[in-house]
């Protein structure tokens, strides 16, 4: 498993990936990492230890993490 402790972009892929794939997103194709600045990280990463920490969401959930990563877009 990659080091995530470091900023970096090929990091943000690894961990834009796992939320698309762990919140089973319909509009994953939407959600780019290419779309977030390497300024966001801590906030991505923040993100990304929650849906790495549980194994399904509800609605309401998955709604408030997809809300919080648009606010999160460059």
């Amino acid at each position: 498993m990659a080091d995530l402790q470091q900023a970096s972009m090929e990091n943000m892929i690894i961990m834009i990936e796992e939320i698309k794939s762990k919140l089973k997103m319909a509009s994953a194709a939407a959600m780019q990492a290419s779309s977030y600045n390497l300024d966001k990280y801590e906030d991505i990463k923040d993100i990304y230890e929650v849906i790495t920490s549980k194994d399904k969401f509800s609605i309401s959930e998955v709604e408030a993490i997809v809300s919080e990563l648009g606010k999160l877009r460059s």
